[in-house]
């Protein structure tokens, strides 16, 4: 039977007040990337978060980004490689501290794709995980889109996991297109849904022109934060369950 993870970026709340239905959206995922500190979330919906994926058989995964709440981090940022380190250890240990059984880390937002091509930044974050999977007795996969991470990743002896997007448009190059353009987000349950039968059987997603692009992701993700999050995941939940695809963690 062909298997494949469901991911959300989960526990993002700014403020005090959730940006996601989490309820709802745990009860379908097998894995949730937990916002601890640096775009949003707080030590309450951290411990929030925890709690739900215990109740729901769900993996926690680390989503530390920039130290940036004012822009949710996604906007790039300048920021030396020490100070980087400093802010997502700070961040991982955050989400320890919760109570979280910590089985991978996938960076956020500007972060994420600065490590796809800024070798120092994936240097800085690929070191802090290697050490907090030390103290954590366990490996740490990274999840994400290859490129500089993937090469950071391995020369610290962590395992890199590739990441699919099923609420994401797609440039030929196999990058995400940017969210300020045209066919960045995809918001209909159905066509969403047959992305993710398509990238969990044939390893392959449809770029904004038309070309196919090879993914083979170990895990796919749907955003916790668009409006039609919940209906997304579940038609992509029973979408892989009536095509004979088994959803679970690989961590």
């Amino acid at each position: 039977m062909a298997a494949i993870d469901l991911n959300a970026d989960l526990g993002e709340t700014v403020g005090g007040m959730p940006t996601a239905d989490d309820e709802a959206m745990f009860a379908v995922i097998s894995s949730a990337s937990i916002a601890c500190g640096g775009h949003a979330g707080d030590a309450v919906s951290m411990r929030d978060a925890v709690a739900r994926a215990e109740r729901f058989g769900v993996a926690v995964g680390a989503h530390p980004s920039y130290p940036d709440r004012e822009n949710f981090g996604r906007i790039a940022v300048a920021i030396d490689p020490a100070d980087l380190a400093a802010a997502v250890a700070e961040q991982l240990e955050a989400l320890r501290l919760a109570g979280a059984d910590l089985r991978y880390v996938k960076p956020h937002g500007a972060l994420y794709h600065a490590v796809i091509r800024d070798r120092a930044q994936a240097d800085a974050v690929a070191r802090v995980v290697a050490d907090f999977a030390a103290v954590v007795g366990r490996p740490l996969p990274l999840l994400g889109l290859p490129g500089e991470i993937t090469a950071a990743a391995a020369s610290v002896g962590l395992p890199f996991m590739h990441e699919g997007f099923l609420d994401r448009g797609y440039l030929p190059d196999g990058s995400l297109v940017p969210r300020s353009l045209p066919g960045a987000l995809l918001d209909d349950p159905e066509q969403v849904a047959a992305r993710a039968v398509r990238l969990a059987r044939e390893g392959v997603v449809e770029a904004i022109d038309g070309a196919l692009v090879t993914a083979g992701a170990a895990s796919l993700c749907v955003h916790g934060d668009s409006p039609a999050a919940v209906d997304m995941a579940r038609a992509v939940r029973a979408a892989l369950d009536d095509a004979g695809v088994e959803v679970r963690t690989p961590w």
